[in-house]
């Protein structure tokens, strides 16, 4: 197998918990959409994460060589273990809620993927090149509902900039690059974040100025998941999101 740098199979976990993390809690509004179309869009969207993020999670499970398959890295390791950013463990809260948060990580995770399709990871690129398919109709779908519910009604408006003033100061995290970040894009593996940074802020203020959103003035952002360090909200989803595995181990169906 080729040789990667340190770091490498913590780089692919950050991908493959993105993905993981708000696929599960996309799979909550199953049955449970504003109509039925709606419904079974974001279950088929949540479906895409889970499984992109059982690709990156089984190839960095090859990348660590210690056995561990995709399903055990989903589902025996603990909250600080992973390192999904912080955006993604916000809860579901209402529609718009979701849309919002839906949006602010489609428009980075297509940009992220855009530049991974350049990686000199062979698997890693066709993984980047495969997903970007799919993502391209998410942010397509994000950005319309976002456009749709902020300049529908006085009160669908509301609750929209009220929802991006709440989860705005978890998007720099989605940008700001790190160690890892810049250990990665110097072994030409990882995505360049500055060179994304501009693509992500016009395509956002794009998108909120059609919706007749106002973008946040705070310029505070809330980071450490991808070190580790989260919300309590991380607990909660991997209570239930992990609860079979770790009563029975193993388990096949």
């Amino acid at each position: 197998m080729t040789q990667f740098p340190d770091g490498y199979f913590n780089y692919l976990l950050r991908l493959g918990d993105n993905a993981l993390i708000l696929g599960q809690r996309l799979s909550k509004w199953c049955g449970h959409g504003p109509v039925l179309e709606q419904d079974i869009a974001l279950t088929n969207i949540a479906l895409d994460l889970v499984g992109q993020a059982r690709s990156v999670l089984a190839y960095a499970g090859e990348i660590e060589g210690r056995g561990r398959s995709e399903d055990d890295l989903a589902y025996f390791r603990n909250a600080q273990e992973f390192y999904n950013v912080l955006l993604v463990e916000q809860p579901n809260e209402h529609w718009g809620h979701t849309i919002v948060r839906q949006f602010l990580f489609d428009a980075f995770h297509y940009y992220l993927l855009q530049e991974l399709t350049h990686s000199q990871d062979a698997q890693l690129k066709a993984m980047a090149e495969k997903s970007l398919k799919e993502v391209t109709y998410h942010l397509r779908f994000s950005s319309e509902w976002m456009i749709r519910l902020g300049d529908g009604t006085d009160l669908s408006h509301q609750k929209m900039q009220d929802a991006i003033n709440e989860l705005w100061m978890y998007s720099g995290e989605l940008c700001t690059p790190d160690a890892l970040d810049t250990a990665m894009l110097e072994a030409d593996l990882g995505a360049n974040l500055q060179r994304i940074k501009p693509l992500y802020d016009s395509k956002v203020a794009e998108v909120l100025r059609e919706a007749t959103l106002s973008t946040p003035a705070q310029t505070w952002m809330q980071q450490g998941g991808k070190q580790g360090r989260h919300t309590e909200y991380l607990d909660y989803i991997l209570a239930e999101m992990q609860q079979v595995q770790r009563a029975m181990p193993g388990l096949n169906w």
